[in-house]
């Protein structure tokens, strides 16, 4: 049983991830987005140090949100309509195992975009963003977000406004997301100690909202 699970997700995720090969049509354009994101706040926030340290964490966690809000809507988008998301449902195999093996795919590809922004912004803001900390901070707030990412794009993609209808939807459940990794970063940033109380506090919300997210899955997919 465990076999045919984790083959599964296997199988969901390499497709996804043979598709974008291809294509190189979602993450090109999420990482575009982002990029130019970044160019945009680097200009116009002409900053001394003090107030770059301030601000920088937020630059990075808004971008990388809006950026994997961008891939999430195409990803689920591309399932729907080409009928591929039926057929999954009509396959004999667990709701939760394509549910982690969508997120595997949708993490993957914005956790790409995140390393291609740190060093960017360690060039354009004279600040280390390449420290293992911060990597490991980032690594967790992406998994966190495209796990709800990727329930509720299966929700609203469905509907005529889905590319409305996600940010609405997700902005304000990812709001403790942001909230916290935004202070991680900053503590990591300017050598504040409790950045560690913050990344804890990322990483139990994170856990809380996959588990809500294998369990709910079912019911929002079949819907």
């Amino acid at each position: 049983m465990k076999t045919a699970y984790i083959e599964t997700v296997l199988a969901i995720a390499s497709k996804d991830l043979r598709v974008e090969l291809r294509s190189r049509e979602l993450l090109s354009m999420t990482a575009i987005f982002a990029l130019l994101s970044i160019l945009v706040f680097s200009f116009a926030l002409e900053l001394d140090r003090t107030a770059r340290e301030e601000a920088v964490s937020g630059v990075l966690w808004v971008t990388l949100i809006f950026a994997s809000l961008l891939g999430l809507n195409r990803s689920l988008a591309q399932e729907y309509d080409q009928g591929n998301l039926d057929a999954l449902l009509l396959a004999p195999v667990s709701r939760s195992a394509i549910f982690v093996g969508k997120l595997a795919g949708n993490a993957l590809f914005t956790g790409l975009v995140g390393f291609l922004l740190l060093p960017l912004m360690t060039a354009l803001y004279g600040m280390n963003m390449l420290d293992g900390r911060l990597i490991l901070t980032t690594l967790t707030g992406i998994f966190g977000f495209c796990a709800i990412g990727t329930l509720l794009a299966t929700m609203t993609v469905q509907t005529r406004a889905r590319e409305a209808l996600l940010p609405i939807a997700m902005l304000p459940i990812a709001l403790p997301f942001l909230l916290t990794a935004v202070r991680a970063t900053k503590g990591i940033l300017t050598g504040a100690s409790e950045w560690q109380v913050w990344f804890q506090l990322l990483l139990g919300i994170t856990v809380i909202y996959l588990v809500l997210c294998l369990l709910l899955y079912k019911y929002v997919v079949e819907e």
